[in-house]
C-alpha cells in the first residue's frame, strides 16, 4: 500500500464540475492499494497517517493533536511500475474490490482515531485542487518499511 500525505492549508475535489469534498488545513492523502495488500499494510499506513509530526513550527505536532482536517483520496497510478517502455505497467495496483476494500477500511480507522475525514469518490475520474503548505509532502511504502 502506497500512500502520499501531503500537509495542505486547503483541497478540494470536483467530479463534472462539482464540488465533492473539500477541507481546510490538513493533509491531502492520496492512497493506492497493490496487490496483495492486507489488513497489516493498511494498519500500518493508518498508524503512520495518525501518529506523524507533520504539523508546528519545529514539526512537534500530529494530525490528532492538532484536530485538523483529512482528505483520503484514491488512486491507483501510485503503483505504476515505470520501469520498462513508456507506458506505466499497472499490474501491481489491486482489483476494485481489494482496493475499495481496503480504501474503506483506511478511511474507517482513520475516523475511530477521532480524525475527521472526507473522501472522494472511489473510481471516479476526479479533479484534486491543492494548497501545499511548506511544501510538506510525505511517501509511505507499507512493503518497504522496516520491521521489527
Amino acid at each position: 500500500m502506497r500512500a502520499v500525505i501531503q500537509r495542505v492549508s486547503q483541497a478540494s475535489v470536483q467530479i463534472e464540475g462539482k464540488l465533492v469534498s473539500k477541507i481546510g488545513s490538513g493533509y491531502l492523502v492520496l492512497l493506492g492499494v497493490a496487490t496483495g495488500d492486507t489488513l497489516d499494510d493498511a494498519e500500518y499506513i493508518v498508524g503512520k497517517i495518525t501518529h506523524m509530526r507533520l504539523f508546528g513550527e519545529r514539526f512537534d505536532d500530529s494530525i490528532l493533536e492538532t484536530s485538523k482536517e483529512l482528505l483520503l483520496v484514491s488512486q491507483f497510478t501510485l503503483l505504476a511500475d515505470c520501469s520498462r517502455g513508456r507506458r506505466p505497467d499497472w499490474g501491481g495496483a489491486a482489483g476494485g474490490d481489494l482496493a475499495r476494500e481496503m480504501y474503506g477500511f483506511v478511511g474507517d480507522k482513520l475516523r475511530l482515531a477521532g480524525i475527521a475525514v472526507f473522501e472522494g469518490r472511489f473510481g471516479a475520474e476526479m479533479s484534486v485542487s491543492l494548497s501545499n503548505e511548506g511544501p510538506v509532502t510525505i511517501i509511505l511504502d507499507s512493503k518497504t518499511r522496516k520491521k521489527s
